[in-house]
């Protein structure tokens, strides 16, 4: 019973996603293809879990090859002890130095992934974002954000800082599943969520691309045949935008 209580929470998920966030979503492919189309770069950060939607998006099959990660520094899950990726994702002012050591700039679009919503290396992203004339685009649940304090000295949240902000539609505390017995819930939503997210982003996105007659440049896996050729001469004539290379 657990393991369908999980397909259903998944499913009413994903539903609550096509009906209050498709015009969000629609929203975010727009002045995703509006960066590309005036020949600027797309950054994607996330930290810790967080991180797995930026890595979807990023050298993927069938995934927009414009899409850049900033690599969250300490808050990966090689990190050892692992608990350290929480204390360094309250830091102060690190998601701003991750920022300024990135080679985003002025007219660059970011999408910053945080369920939360209220540690400060997002935060601090997404203020540095905002002085330096990066647009944003914020993943995250509202429900959660909403009903945790901030632990940055504003007391701003991600979803407070962000020109366009995307509601995962995980609850709060992301986990959706109770089982009998156990007092704490268990089957997390904000990855698939989120996982759905950024690439119906794409998918959007490589739509509005091709309605603006610009070739949209995609990847296609490396195990088909002639994989590898077509994405070396792609990789090649895109290069002054992509820089994970």
């Amino acid at each position: 019973m657990s393991a369908e209580a999980y397909f259903e929470a998944t499913s009413t998920g994903l539903e609550k996603l096509r009906d209050e966030q498709l015009a969000n979503i629609k929203a975010a492919a727009d002045l995703l293809a509006d960066t590309i189309e005036a020949g600027n770069a797309i950054f994607a950060f996330g930290a810790t879990h967080s991180f797995i939607l930026a890595m979807e998006m990023v050298y993927r099959t069938g995934g927009l090859m414009l899409i850049n990660t900033i690599y969250p520094h300490g808050m990966d899950l090689s990190v050892r002890p692992m608990p350290l990726t929480s204390q360094i994702e309250r830091l102060p002012d690190y998601g701003r130095l991750l920022l300024e050591n990135s080679p985003a700039q002025e007219g660059d679009a970011l999408l910053i992934a945080s369920t939360s919503g209220r540690n400060a290396v997002v935060i601090d992203m997404a203020l540095a974002a905002r002085e330096s004339g990066i647009r944003t685009i914020g993943i995250t649940s509202v429900e959660y954000s909403a009903s945790v304090p901030s632990r940055h000295p504003s007391g701003k949240r991600l979803l407070d800082l962000c020109d366009i902000v995307i509601d995962n539609c995980a609850p709060l505390g992301d986990a959706a599943v109770q089982v009998a017995g156990v007092e704490q819930r268990t089957g997390p939503l904000s990855t698939v969520l989120g996982a759905v997210v950024v690439n119906s982003l794409v998918c959007q996105t490589i739509a509005n691309l091709v309605e603006r007659g610009i070739d949209p440049p995609i990847y296609i896996s490396a195990n088909m045949p002639g994989g590898d050729e077509h994405n070396a001469r792609l990789l090649a004539e895109n290069a002054d935008r992509i820089h994970y290379m």
